[in-house]
């Protein structure tokens, strides 16, 4: 796990994630260690997290360690970003896809 990704767990997640996403949004990157489109979307999910620090929180949650946030959220496949504003879920994305798709679904959270 990087420096700039926090793990998030079951027993964590109402703290780190949906209590924190009242006063900032949250980005929960949902993910398992044999997942390649997981590992392949890391380098991105963190440059987002680097370049967008203090305006929104982005957090890890692996699925095999952690089985009740995802089956909460039915996250039926990884990898699956959600965003948490309010408390709420504001945003779903799934799949590996392109860092500019997602920086364009975050601006809608973000100020």
């Amino acid at each position: 796990m990087s420096d700039i990704l926090q793990a998030v767990t079951d027993a964590s997640f109402e703290a780190d994630v949906i209590e924190a996403s009242k006063t900032q949004p949250v980005m929960v990157d949902f993910w398992a260690d044999w997942c390649r489109p997981c590992h392949m979307l890391t380098p991105t999910v963190e440059e987002i997290a680097r370049e967008h620090a203090g305006k929104i929180k982005v957090v890890k949650l692996n699925v095999d360690e952690n089985m009740n946030v995802p089956g909460k959220f039915s996250i039926r496949g990884i990898p699956t970003l959600l965003v948490f504003k309010g408390g709420q879920v504001a945003d779903q994305i799934v799949g590996a896809v392109p860092k500019e798709q997602i920086v364009k679904i975050l601006q809608r959270h973000l100020g």
